[in-house]
């Protein structure tokens, strides 16, 4: 109790102080030589801001009291050699807080908690710089919000006399650690994850970055909200090997007032609670601002062959196993990689050809099975002819578009995609944006982008361990199409492994049997598993995970028409390994069978055989999940009626 109320006493001091500096109670100069505060409403995390002797913004970051990072620069470099990162001085500072909840369209949770705290600083260049020497760049805002969950930044150019439109050519943002820990990040989009102390980083890294504080917390380093600004990647500072940097993908060329991404720094006591703040990325971005999103419908996707015969067909075994859409992928007009290709037109290109493809008569076939429809669609045709297109889709009785190879990385084409899918909304037409597109939570106000690539999935078959380190990073920022594959021989996991690989990775559209035909499906019983799978959940707990050697995920499903049904995933790499699985996450009192999908051969003998259980289980009960080296295990746990 006492710790609540000193938590309270400090979190109204800092409110206090801003409010008194932003009515001219308390001189912002005097106030800028003891550093601002922001803390977060239960006082887990806070941030310090403060200014140099040489007028430069820094900042520090503390979790449960704990600072984890050395005093970080702040501020943006424009192109006429203006720099707002020196020679500024505190004009004012406002505090404030916010405490709401809203209901995602598609999430990992019925609801989602938005509270925060906010400490937003008014910067202007000092007096000393003179009149004439005095640019019209002189004013920089930066808002500050602090949640449990993590501390969160943007910068805004205020518009101001004599300001028109402006150049962003760097930002003099810093992460700088206070030792040399171990950290998590891949050079590329879809690449393999590096292990390595900060020292030791090379080349630019995407995000999110995961940072092993040492003796705690877990933290990463992404954005968000990124929408009309260049994509931001991470670099080791060269001036000091214990901070990181961003790293623009261009310039930004802005008018004022504009405010950039957030920059934020997720937190949590262990990887596995990390997942479970990723809220936060959403909670950075505007609520939707779609009217009535009530037309968009997550679901199961099976990719079919490009034939009318071929597509019935996998339409057919979308029925029998509760999958809600059919793909076509890219050829079905033509070359995706020819300028020459007409998206208006079925033209099956001739080296996918898999016989005559009638699309409408598949269409119509989908819509009296309640399956829909999606069509892939290469960036060449999207730049041209989208707006021809997305009206021609929606008189087809499209669903939705699977956007390939888009442009990433600057300002110009940043922007694009983002009206693309704004776009897609107002023709009610959902999107799936592939390859290097990482998600920033902007599916929070177009809740029609459902999910993105961004990630090694399926397509480049990769190892137990990339697959057991996916969900503690690249899953940190949003759903992510990993392309569950059953059948394909080519996996190098087991076939357990990719069911619970359906439940650990969160996908409102959920790709499964990626490279399967319909002729493979026989009917076997751990599909059970695929049939009841949900794509969206009204809760989700990480049971237990270390990164890249395992991990458990309960989910409980959908509530509507889910019958409170929760599903189980545990994924494992490295070697053999039993995990106890409590189920004190069910309702007690309550007796639930469990559907249990486990690897037949634990030994790694055989990775195709997969041993399906029923048993009687209350919350009280704790399953063993017995896992090749490879491998996992998947369980649905289903109320008895009583």
């Amino acid at each position: 109790m006492l710790r609540q109320r000193q938590r309270i006493i400090i979190t109204f001091l800092s409110l206090a102080c801003g409010l008194l500096i932003q009515h001219g109670l308390v001189n912002a100069s005097d106030a800028a030589a003891s550093p601002l505060k922001v803390i977060s409403p239960n006082g887990v995390v806070s941030a310090e801001f403060s200014l140099t002797e040489q007028g430069e913004p820094r900042y520090c970051v503390f979790y449960r009291g704990k600072q984890v990072t050395a005093p970080s620069a702040l501020g943006l470099i424009f192109n006429n050699g203006v720099r707002l990162d020196r020679d500024l001085e505190l004009a004012a500072s406002a505090s404030s807080f916010h405490r709401s909840s809203w209901k995602p369209v598609a999430g990992e949770r019925s609801e989602i908690k938005n509270e925060y705290n906010s400490l937003t600083v008014h910067l202007e260049l000092s007096p000393t710089v003179t009149e004439k020497e005095k640019p019209a760049l002189c004013q920089l805002d930066i808002e500050f919000r602090a949640f449990d969950s993590g501390i969160a930044f943007c910068y805004t150019v205020p518009e101001h006399e004599g300001l028109d439109s402006f150049e962003i050519v760097d930002e003099s943002t810093r992460f700088r650690f206070t030792a040399d820990h171990m950290c998590w990040s891949s050079q590329k989009v879809e690449g393999e994850y590096d292990h390595v102390k900060l020292s030791e980083l090379e080349g630019t890294r995407g995000r999110p970055m995961v940072v092993e504080v040492q003796g705690g917390p877990q933290l990463a380093i992404g954005e968000a909200r990124l929408v009309d600004f260049a994509r931001m990647e991470l670099a080791q500072d060269p001036n000091h090997e214990l901070t990181i940097r961003p790293v623009l993908g261009s310039d930004i060329v802005a008018n004022a007032p504009f405010t950039s991404p957030w920059r934020y720094l997720m937190m949590a006591d262990s990887a596995g609670s990390l997942i479970e703040n990723n809220d936060l990325v959403l909670n950075l971005n505007d609520p939707c601002a779609i009217e009535d999103p009530s037309w968009i419908r997550p679901g199961k996707v099976f990719r079919s062959t490009l034939s009318t015969s071929g597509s019935k067909a996998a339409i057919d075994v979308a029925v029998k196993l509760n999958m809600q859409y059919i793909l076509l992928d890219a050829g079905w007009y033509g070359s995706e990689f020819s300028d020459d290709s007409d998206a208006t037109t079925v033209t099956v290109d001739p080296k996918r050809d898999d016989g005559p493809l009638d699309l409408q008569e598949v269409i119509d076939y989908g819509r009296e099975r309640n399956v829909g429809v999606i069509l892939y669609v290469n960036r060449r045709q999207l730049e041209k002819q989208l707006d021809t297109l997305l009206p021609l889709f929606k008189e087809w009785g499209i669903a939705g578009i699977k956007f390939g190879f888009v442009r990433v990385g600057d300002q110009t084409w940043t922007k694009w995609v983002h009206a693309a899918v704004k776009k897609c909304a107002e023709h009610q037409i959902m999107v799936n944006i592939h390859d290097h597109y990482l998600p920033t939570g902007w599916s929070r106000t177009y809740p029609n982008l459902l999910t993105q690539e961004g990630i090694g999935g399926n397509e480049q078959m990769p190892s137990a361990k990339h697959n057991v380190t996916l969900p503690f990073i690249r899953f940190l920022c949003g759903p992510g199409d990993y392309t569950v594959c059953y059948y394909n021989g080519r996996i190098q996991t087991t076939r357990a492994h990719q069911l619970a690989a359906s439940i650990v990775y969160f996908s409102p559209l959920q790709h499964l049997f990626w490279y399967d035909r319909p002729d493979k499906y026989r009917g076997e019983p751990e599909l059970e598993i695929f049939k009841q799978l949900s794509t969206t959940w009204d809760d989700t707990k990480v049971i237990h995970g270390e990164m890249g050697r395992y991990i458990t995920i309960a989910r409980r499903a959908d509530a509507q028409g889910a019958n409170d049904r929760w599903l189980v995933g545990s994924m494992n790499a490295g070697e053999r390994r039993q995990l106890e699985i409590p189920l004190d996450f069910l309702d007690p009192g309550k007796t639930y069978e469990a559907l249990i999908c486990s690897d037949q051969a634990p030994d790694g003998s055989a990775s195709t055989k997969v041993d399906v259980v029923r048993k009687e289980v209350t919350s009280e009960s704790v399953l063993t999940a017995d896992m090749a080296s490879n491998g996992g295990q998947a369980v649905v746990l289903t109320p008895r009626n009583q």
